[in-house]
């Protein structure tokens, strides 16, 4: 009796860690006019788009969602970073304090923090207000390496030139976006992410989300949420239903509006309070570096959720949803037919590229077993082995501060894995791990193309993939390496074998 309730405590463990999928209903496509095949058109389009790894896709029409599909080796269990996606968020906790009177549009930013103003205050630092941060019109210059050589943010960003007039001039700066939330919390004592969780994310249960946090204990705001892409499609249909969950105002629907109209002239068709315009009427996105998206496209009732690694602008995956996708949908219900069986058979089947080449090489006799030293490299890797079990390949990486896991390979397929720490990302901030929980995972697939060993990763609750490829050459192994956020610049590594 005793192990039966031990397994039914276990059970209610995984299912409660694993709750926040599957909550939003389904629907059949037809049911709500949206044709199989243009899913399927849509889905195989960005599956196949050059220069891009689909992580995650959702599309949802009348509050349900009517197709997903997550390229193995992602799932929809798995967090995603949102880079400059997490503004939105800002914008909506920012509505949430206006709501509740805590704060103004007209409020001065410097009001806020006369601790870290400098001795002398410009005209255009004291006329600076949150609406001037909000539209990205603050009249300082961009400073993108800042988060990267201090740890008084505020501070220096407060003793730069304010050169242009607020309001004037729009410049994206995520550092902007980062004031905006230390604001809301020196106005609410508590951080953006606790003050989202109290007021927005818990009515709609949410909890599986973290955000990275400042070396001043701020989260970072312009960037840094980590959130499943089902609990962004709650976001994105909240956001379509003017700040109504489940019949709860959750956000005012006039702050809503405000947010989602244009209120300054960036990128081809405007900018709101953290939120861009789009060529579709009336469509408005939250929008993160590497194909982060929260769509939502009021005239069609549409919220799509994409999240990705791609080279590309963004234009081509939303030309596609405006130009091809979204006129094929109907005002009525339709007939289901052979597309949807094809559809359902697409969606499970997706999966990224594994590494190229066959089971079995040569070279592994020479490097089984033996301590490959890596040479300096960007990942944190120090030593690397290689060994073989059956048809899977094991590569047991030891970082440079001495923790290691062993990163199972599999041939044509992907292993997941628990890796030591933190995965490689495309930024550095000072102390950007604090806020984030793991553990992390990476998912492997190997094979060998005559001498070389081909090595496929991607750490598949983050972003980051990894290509590599692995040469013998007298006593050291050639590593030739790149990441998706280089544009897969490859960079040459000579490795010792010991």
């Amino acid at each position: 009796m005793k192990r039966i309730f031990a397994i039914l405590l276990l059970l209610c463990v995984v299912l409660h860690a694993n709750a926040q999928i599957n909550e939003l209903p389904r629907s059949t496509p037809e049911q709500q006019g949206v044709p199989s095949k243009a899913l399927v058109e849509l889905f195989d389009s960005l599956h196949f788009m050059p220069g891009t790894d689909i992580h995650s896709m959702i599309v949802m029409r009348h509050g349900k969602v009517v197709g997903e599909f997550y390229p193995a080796p992602f799932a929809p269990e798995y967090q995603h970073t949102q880079y400059s996606s997490s503004k939105t968020l800002v914008s909506l906790a920012v509505g949430i304090a206006i709501d509740e009177n805590r704060l103004r549009l007209t409020d001065r930013v410097a009001t806020f923090f006369p601790e870290y103003l400098p001795d002398s205050i410009s005209a255009n630092l004291a006329q600076m207000t949150l609406e001037d941060l909000l539209t990205m019109q603050s009249g300082i210059k961009p400073d993108w390496g800042m988060r990267s050589k201090g740890t008084e943010w505020i501070r220096t960003f407060l003793s730069k030139d304010v050169k242009n007039v607020p309001g004037e001039v729009f410049a994206y700066d995520s550092m902007v976006t980062y004031m905006i939330s230390a604001i809301v919390q020196k106005v609410t004592g508590k951080t953006v992410l606790e003050y989202l969780k109290e007021k927005m994310f818990a009515p709609m249960n949410i909890s599986k989300v973290n955000w990275e946090i400042s070396p001043e204990g701020v989260n970072t705001g312009g960037w840094g949420l980590h959130i499943q892409s089902e609990s962004l499609a709650k976001v994105g249909q909240m956001w379509l239903d003017n700040g109504v969950w489940n019949g709860k105002q959750l956000v005012s629907k006039e702050w809503i509006d405000q947010m989602s109209s244009k209120h300054a002239n960036g990128g081809d068709y405007g900018y709101g309070y953290q939120v861009w315009m789009c060529k579709y009427p009336g469509a408005v996105r939250a929008d993160g570096a590497l194909g982060q998206y929260v769509i939502v496209v009021p005239e069609k009732d549409v919220v799509i959720v994409l999240t990705e690694a791609s080279f590309t602008n963004g234009k081509p995956q939303r030309g596609l949803i405006w130009d091809k996708f979204l006129p094929q949908l109907a005002d009525k219900p339709l007939v289901a037919g052979k597309d949807y069986e094809l559809l359902k058979k697409k969606q499970a089947s997706y999966h990224l590229p594994y590494a190229e080449g066959k089971e079995k090489g040569s070279l592994l006799k020479k490097i089984e077993g033996k301590k490959i030293v890596v040479g300096k490299n960007r990942y944190g890797w120090k030593e690397v082995q290689f060994a073989k079990n059956g048809k899977e390949m094991l590569m047991t990486i030891v970082k440079d501060d001495n923790t290691s896991y062993t990163q199972h390979l599999g041939h044509r397929c992907w292993i997941t894995d628990e890796i030591a720490g933190f995965p490689p990302y495309s930024i550095n901030p000072i102390g950007w791990e604090k806020g984030l929980e793991g553990p992390f995972y990476c998912s492997g697939s190997y094979g060998w193309d005559k001498n070389r060993l081909n090595v496929e990763l991607h750490y598949v609750n983050w972003v980051t993939s990894l290509h590599m490829s692995w040469e013998v050459s007298g006593n050291e192994m050639i590593l030739n390496i790149s990441n998706n956020y280089l544009k897969n610049k490859v960079e040459t590594i000579r490795c010792t074998i010991e």
